[in-house]
C-alpha cells in the first residue's frame, strides 16, 4: 500500500464525516474538513507523480474518492436546501449514468478506457468551487448570493456538457465494438 493510496483512503473516510457535519449544521467544521480533503487530494497526486508511486489501485481509488466527496456534499447541501434540488439531481444523475455505462461496458466484455475528459475536469472544478463557496458562505455568513447563483449555473452547464461528452465517447466506443465484434 503506497502513501498516496493511504492518503486517498483517508479522504474516503472523511466523506461520511463531512456529510454528517453538513447534516448537523456544523458548517464551519464541514468547510474545514472539505479543505483538508482538497489538500489531501493535491498531496496524494503530487506524491504519486513526484516519487513514481502511482498504482493501479490509486488510478481507480482517487477519482472514486473525489466523486464520493462531491456527491455526498451535493446531496447534503440539497437535503438542507443550501443548493437547489434540480442541481443535486443533475450532478448525481450524471455520475450514476457514467457508472452505469462503465459497468455495462465491462459486462459486455468491452471495458471503456478510464480517461477523464478536459470538460469533465472543468466540471469537477466548477462543482468543487460551488461547494466550497456555499460552505464558506453558509458557515461564515459571507453573503455571496450572486456568486453562488452564477456558480450554480456554471456547475449545471458543465455537468450537462460533460455528460453529453462522456456519452458520445461511450457510444462511439460501444458502436465500434459492435461493428468490429459482428464481423468476427
Amino acid at each position: 500500500m503506497s502513501i498516496p493510496n493511504l492518503i486517498t483512503l483517508g479522504r474516503v473516510i472523511l466523506v461520511p464525516v463531512v456529510f454528517w457535519l453538513l447534516l448537523t449544521g456544523e458548517l464551519q467544521a464541514a468547510f474545514l474538513a472539505f479543505v483538508v480533503a482538497g489538500i489531501s487530494d493535491a498531496v496524494d497526486g503530487f506524491l504519486a507523480k513526484r516519487f513514481n508511486w502511482e498504482t493501479e489501485l490509486g488510478a481507480y481509488l482517487d477519482p472514486i474518492a473525489d466523486k464520493l466527496l462531491i456527491v455526498c456534499i451535493f446531496i447534503a447541501l440539497g437535503v438542507t436546501a443550501r443548493l437547489p434540488s434540480w442541481l443535486v439531481i443533475l450532478v448525481v444523475s450524471r455520475d450514476v449514468l457514467i457508472v452505469i455505462a462503465v459497468v455495462l461496458s465491462w459486462l459486455l466484455d468491452h471495458p471503456t478506457p478510464m480517461k477523464p475528459l478536459a470538460v469533465s475536469k472543468m466540471n469537477t472544478v466548477a462543482q468543487i468551487v460551488l461547494a466550497a463557496t456555499v460552505l464558506a458562505d453558509e458557515g461564515f455568513g459571507l453573503r455571496l448570493k450572486g456568486p453562488v447563483q452564477l456558480l450554480t449555473l456554471l456547475a449545471a452547464a458543465t455537468t450537462i456538457i460533460s455528460l453529453v461528452a462522456y456519452l458520445r465517447v461511450w457510444l462511439k466506443h460501444m458502436t465500434f465494438y459492435e461493428t468490429t465484434g459482428s464481423k468476427s
